[in-house]
């Protein structure tokens, strides 16, 4: 394996551990009613955009010209505002558990796309790991013993948390090629710039409403998890991944998801750890090692040509 390839494989591991953590944490800040959904998608998404400016200035300027700007706002749409505000407005109406369910549809979408789109073979290899990851996964939820959270809209959650897959899969396939042109932090500054300004606008009277003062230290340290380590840092693993893998295979990463859910709750006492769980993990990685294997186009045209 590549020191690149390598390098994509650790980076994605490492954002999808943070997002793991993500739907538990975003679910008790907002239970507090204090911090609503469109108000921790403005978090995320202006909190970063700052984040990123700040850090883009200790890196290399890079110019961007206009029709790529054009594009960057295409992604921003895709890529962070329906994916992220569809996915934690969807976690406010429904339970984890069934969000962590939906997740797992993600890298189906992805190798579908990746077929029409990018002509990406589906393999009997790819086919065979997204169903080993997506059993293990399956397992981990519907094996785990903790207390189910409610929702107050379940369908409605549901169907959000769909929306947010659907999208970032198209993010995936449509902008695999373009996100090689620069680098992370000009990227990034760019795309979170162009998602602020798509959501303040919508948020402006609950930002003016809000009690901010009734906020607790559990909350804003909740808030702050949510913008610094599953926005900020875990989009800069994603890019990493996304410039050194295929689509499909960025997609499978989705799956250590519940299995960072599952040690959350082991940890707290909520779950208890069983032969099932290593089975379930067993599952996943097999799953992602069968994708990793698999023939690309690349690998095809190879192919092909000797």
């Amino acid at each position: 394996m590549s020191e690149y390839k390598l390098k994509g494989h650790f980076a994605m591991l490492g954002a999808n551990m943070m997002w793991g953590m993500m739907a538990p944490v975003a679910k008790i800040v907002m239970a507090a009613g204090i911090v609503t959904p469109l108000l921790l998608t403005n978090f995320r998404i202006v909190g970063a955009a700052i984040l990123f400016w700040i850090a883009s200035l200790f890196t290399r300027r890079e110019h961007v010209p206009a029709p790529d700007l054009l594009r960057l706002a295409g992604a921003a749409m895709l890529g962070i505002v329906f994916n992220q505000g569809c996915y934690v407005f969807g976690v406010g109406a429904t339970s984890p558990g069934e969000a962590s369910i939906i997740t797992t549809t993600m890298p189906i979408w992805v190798m579908v796309l990746a077929a029409l789109i990018l002509k990406e073979p589906i393999t009997w290899k790819k086919a065979g790991g997204i169903a080993l990851g997506a059993s293990g996964a399956l397992l981990l939820i519907f094996g785990g013993t903790m207390a189910p959270m409610k929702g107050d809209n379940p369908i409605l959650g549901d169907a959000l948390v769909l929306t947010a897959q659907l999208s970032y899969a198209l993010y995936l396939t449509f902008y695999r090629n373009f996100i090689k042109k620069y680098s992370v932090f000009t990227l990034m500054k760019w795309m979170f710039t162009f998602a602020s300004i798509a959501v303040l606008p919508l948020s402006v009277g609950k930002w003016i409403d809000t009690d901010w003062a009734s906020m607790s230290v559990t909350e804003i340290a909740g808030v702050a998890y949510v913008v610094v380590v599953a926005t900020f840092f875990a989009y800069i693993c994603t890019m990493i991944g996304q410039k050194n893998l295929r689509p499909t295979l960025v997609g499978m990463y989705n799956y250590v998801q519940p299995i960072i859910a599952s040690l959350i709750g082991i940890y707290l006492g909520l779950d208890r750890f069983t032969a099932l769980k290593v089975i379930a993990v067993g599952l996943i990685f097999s799953g992602v090692y069968l994708v990793t294997i698999s023939k690309s186009r690349g690998n095809l045209e190879k192919n092909v040509k000797h």
